[in-house]
Parts: C-alpha cells; sequence; structure tokens
C-alpha cells in the first residue's frame, strides 16, 4: 500500500530526531567501526525514503531503521573479506527474534546492566581523555546526527576543521584503547560530570551563542535538551542531569521573549512574560523538585534554583533577589570561578541596590580574574548608570563594546552607551 509520500517525508524526519543515535550507538557497539556505523545509518534512513512509500510507514520505524542498518553492515563486512568475529556478532543479533527491544529499554546504570547504547555512546563521546571541543563535536556528530557542515557551522570553524577534529577523536577512541562502555561505580560521578559538562557547553553555545550574528542559536539549544531528556531517562537516579535538563528548560522558556522583531537583545527585566513558555516552566520546576527529593545536591540544582527563581516571578520587581544572592553564594561552593563571583555581584545589586553591588564588581576588576571578559565591564557600566554616575557608565560601557563578539549584544551595547553619553558641548 502506497503512503502518502509527504507523510513519509515526516516519519522519516522525526525517526531521524528519535532514533538516530540508537541506531548508530547500536552498531559501534557490534562493530566497533564507528565510520561504517554513520554510513549505514544513513544508508538506512536513505532506504526508508525509498521503500516507505510503497511498502507503508512501519509501526516501529526504529526496529525497522536498525535491522536495515545492520543488515548493510553486514553486507559492508562481506565486502571486505574481513571481520568474521564482527560478522558473528551482526549475525548472532539479527537472528534474535527482536533485537531492537532488547535495547529499547530507557533505564539502566552501569555496563553490566545497559540496554540502551546510546548512554555507553554518550559516556565515549565525552570521555575526559579527549579534548572538550572533540567531545562536543563527536556528540553533535554521533548521538544528534548533525553533519559536519553543520557542526561547523555551529561553531563558526571551517568544514575541514571540522572533519579533521572528527577524525582525530575517533583515531584517539580507538588508539588509547578508550572503551566503548559505561564506566564503572567508581568512576561514575566524574564521567557523569563530564557528559553533563558537554550537554551544558552545548545549550550555552545555542542559547547564548558566543561570537557571531545569532545570538541564539535554537538548533543547538534544542539538541542539547534532547540529549539531556535522554540521559535523564537512562540516569533516573542522577539528581545532576534531573537539574541540568531543568536549568536548560527553564532558559528556553524565555527564549523568544530574549530578542525583538530585529533581533536586538532584551534584557531580563524588560521581556514579555507572557512570551514564556509556561509548559517549560512548569516541566523544569518538577524536574527540579524531583532531583531535590533525592538529597545529593549539585551544581546544575542550584544553577536551576536561580532559573526557577526567575522564570517563577509574575514581574521583573517581584523577583526574589535576595533568594538568587543566597543561592549565587551556595553555587559558589560547587563552582568557585570568577563568573559565579561576577553574577553574586549582580544579585547583591539587586537586591541591596547598585552602591552595595559595585564594589564587588570593582574588586573582581582589580583581581584580574575576568580580563577581557565583556560581561564585566558591562555590569560595572549598569551599577554605574544606576547610581546615576553617567560618565563613567559610558566608559564601561565603551570597554564592553570592544569585547563582546555577538552582533545583538553589540547593539545592545551601543543603545546603553547612548542612553548614557552626554549631549555634544555639556561637560
Amino acid at each position: 500500500m502506497d503512503a502518502d509520500v509527504k507523510a513519509v517525508r515526516v516519519a522519516v524526519d522525526a525517526a531521524f530526531r528519535d532514533e538516530w543515535g540508537r541506531v548508530v550507538a547500536t552498531l559501534i557497539r557490534t562493530t566497533g567501526d564507528w565510520d561504517l556505523a554513520e554510513e549505514c545509518a544513513q544508508d538506512a534512513f536513505a532506504m526508508a525514503l525509498q521503500r516507505w512509500p510503497k511498502d507503508g510507514i512501519p509501526a516501529r520505524p526504529g526496529a525497522w531503521l536498525t535491522t536495515t542498518a545492520r543488515n548493510r553492515a553486514i553486507d559492508v563486512l562481506r565486502r571486505r573479506s574481513v571481520g568474521a568475529a564482527k560478522l558473528r556478532d551482526l549475525a548472532a543479533t539479527s537472528d534474535q527474534p527482536d533485537a531492537y527491544a532488547a535495547h529499547d529499554s530507557e533505564t539502566g546504570t552501569d555496563d553490566g546492566d545497559v540496554p540502551d547504547d546510546r548512554l555507553r555512546l554518550m559516556f565515549t563521546c565525552c570521555h575526559p581523555a579527549l579534548a572538550l571541543e572533540a567531545r562536543v563535536a563527536l556528540t553533535l556528530r554521533t548521538l544528534a546526527g548533525l553533519t559536519t557542515a553543520e557542526i561547523a557551522r555551529a561553531f563558526l570553524a571551517s568544514e575541514p576543521t571540522m572533519a579533521k577534529r572528527l577524525v582525530r577523536a575517533k583515531q584517539k577512541i580507538a588508539q588509547a584503547g578508550i572503551p566503548y562502555r559505561v564506566p564503572p561505580a567508581h568512576l561514575l560521578p566524574e564521567r557523569t560530570s563530564a557528559v553533563l559538562g558537554v550537554l551544558y557547553l552545548l545549550f550555552n553555545e545555542g542559547y547564548a551563542a558566543t561570537a557571531g550574528a545569532d545570538l541564539v542559536r535554537q538548533n543547538l539549544s534544542a539538541e542539547a535538551i534532547r540529549l539531556a531528556r535522554v540521559l535523564t531517562r537512562l540516569m533516573p537516579g542522577e539528581p545532576e542531569a534531573a537539574g541540568l535538563l531543568a536549568l536548560m528548560l527553564l532558559h528556553d522558556a524565555r527564549r523568544t521573549a530574549r530578542l525583538d522583531a530585529r533581533g536586538d537583545l532584551v534584557t531580563l527585566e524588560d521581556q514579555d512574560r507572557g512570551q514564556w513558555d509556561a509548559a517549560q516552566i512548569s516541566e523544569g520546576v518538577s524536574l527540579l523538585e524531583g532531583a531535590a527529593r533525592l538529597g545529593r545536591p549539585g551544581p546544575y540544582q542550584v544553577q536551576a534554583a536561580i532559573a526557577a527563581c526567575h522564570a517563577t516571578a509574575p514581574t521583573a520587581d517581584r523577583t526574589n533577589w535576595p533568594q538568587i544572592a543566597a543561592l549565587y553564594r551556595a553555587l559558589a561552593e560547587f563552582l568557585p570561578t570568577p563568573v559565579v563571583e561576577l553574577n553574586y555581584a549582580v544579585a547583591v545589586g539587586m537586591a541591596r541596590g547598585p552602591a552595595a553591588g559595585l564594589p564587588l564588581v570593582e574588586a573582581l576588576e582589580a583581581s584580574g580574574k575576568l580580563a577581557g571578559y565583556h560581561l564585566l565591564p558591562a555590569t560595572r557600566a549598569d551599577l554605574l548608570r544606576r547610581l546615576g554616575r553617567s560618565h563613567e557608565a559610558a566608559a564601561a560601557y565603551r570597554e564592553a563594546l570592544e569585547l563582546t563578539s555577538t552582533d545583538a549584544e553589540r547593539r545592545y551595547l551601543g543603545r546603553r552607551l547612548a542612553e548614557t553619553s552626554e549631549p555634544p558641548g555639556q561637560p
């Protein structure tokens, strides 16, 4: 029976989002060949576009795609006349009545009882032996299915550079013997932190791009949220995974209000809260509450609690800034970084007035810890503006303008500078 071509395209696109990582992960486990796994997964999706219009959309697209990709891998290995052991492994899984179902559960936390290969793949891609940039690129390629060109564009690198980065990462996995597994219990906290760090970096690069014309790269944030959902389902007892997903959802809920129709930045206090996604906020708060019940606090949970204070405030002037300042104090126990110090100074400035926050910012500036970070002079400028010290504020805005690298932030700082600069001819 013929299926509507448009419906098939929609089904294949949905299957790609939902099943790519699972198909690739299964083939990597059975063949040990990353490139072969990606090649055969691509072939399976191409075959779906050809066959599903005529044969109909299968009831379980993931099972169809996994079987098709596995059969394709068998054909390739046979043509190479190598990999007898790999062929036996693939044939063995082909003989199972429902091989896909054996890897279809979304639970499990150790390598002896993990039915979903995506968790193994996630820990392998994010292994601490790999450079951070390689972890991010490999995660996007193998788990999210982004092309090399898409990853290169996302991080403002050339396609050849990104291709080399991916090749080097795969080579290091092979040469260093990095195991394709969830680490043993005594290493799990450290390795889980590495996975969460990659997803957080990926989300941040999408939510507040570090360079380029677009402040928001929605596709990167969406992929980070999707992968975080996978991780929380695979590791339901890990509160920091839930905390990270909550943090992402609470921030992403405000995404559409962060830019105006011209693409200019809208500050939190000026955003139209009616545009915020109430369902995402509710989900984020629920996840955070569930994580807190596990009784193991961590930095992502604290950051999610800060985001929840903002997201649940009915108006900007009813934001609980004293609570936010206290949460930043708690966050500094987990993350004693100068960026956390800066955010604490902002919260103090909002809770107790700009005169209380300014000395904290000036002390941080004197330390040199955030030299070259545009938000440091931008924060000082804002506090000075609120104190009515316009001339000093203008100088700080100029300094921030020289350091920022996104067009939307440049336009925002330029507007602030224009507001604080004295008219020509005045002292």
